[in-house]
């Protein structure tokens, strides 16, 4: 079915390039996680504190600022968004083409995704607790911190699992404009070259990869979901 130069083709890129391929999409992954998260949870929580009658009401001009900004973002595809954001990368770190050029973009793509699952994670907590925590006269920060992140822990991770797991296919797509790790292994020989026989590792690579992230991500939330003690 294959020939001996395909087979042989394909082990030079085990010897000589998987490795490196495999660390380059683990940090094309977790890094904009990472920053997504970083810039996605405070705007999740901000979306619902803000609102009218939440915890810590903020202008109206404002919320719906953000909410238009997040939804724009959200609305570009991203390799759209990635070809419009690669000359910042440039601007950044000096390239555009390999793992380094891709982190921002991805971030960039993922942080508004992230927002919306932290809000949808934060109004998934009991509302009486929060009412209590007030009550106790805790302040909104200390509400923020000791109340609703705690409580909606186990979602933030779940959903921390699938921003993860959104961002590898991101970073995969991005090997078509020189992005490194497996995905442009899959784009620069199983399409552009037709050596299927590396598209299916390279397919199969991924999969694996991705089952691992949703393993662990599942054993983490359980662990930490007080309902399931």
């Amino acid at each position: 079915m294959f020939s001996e130069a395909d087979i042989t083709l394909l082990q030079n890129i085990v010897h000589n390039e998987l490795a490196s391929a495999l660390w380059q999409t683990v940090y094309m992954t977790f890094l904009p996680t990472i920053i997504a998260f970083a810039v996605g949870l405070p705007l999740g929580v901000l979306l619902v504190i803000g609102e009218e009658g939440g915890i810590r009401p903020l202008p109206k001009p404002l919320m719906r600022t953000l909410n238009v900004i997040i939804n724009l973002l959200r609305s570009v595809p991203f390799l759209i968004l990635l070809v419009v954001v690669l000359p910042v990368s440039r601007f950044i770190v000096g390239t555009t083409v390999g793992s380094p050029a891709i982190i921002f973009p991805l971030a960039i793509a993922a942080f508004p995704f992230v927002a919306r699952l932290v809000e949808t994670s934060i109004r998934e907590v009991d509302k009486g607790v929060v009412e209590a925590a007030q009550a106790m006269g805790a302040s909104p920060f200390q509400i923020i911190w000791k109340v609703l992140i705690p409580e909606a822990k186990p979602a933030l991770i779940s959903n921390f699992t699938v921003a993860l797991i959104t961002i590898f296919g991101y970073g995969a797509m991005a090997g078509i404009v020189g992005g490194g790790g497996i995905g442009a292994i899959a784009v620069n020989y199983g399409y552009y070259r037709r050596k299927l026989l590396v598209l299916y590792l390279c397919v199969i690579l991924m999969i694996i990869l991705v089952q691992l992230f949703q393993t662990i991500g599942n054993t983490v939330t359980k662990k930490t979901d007080k309902r399931l003690r």
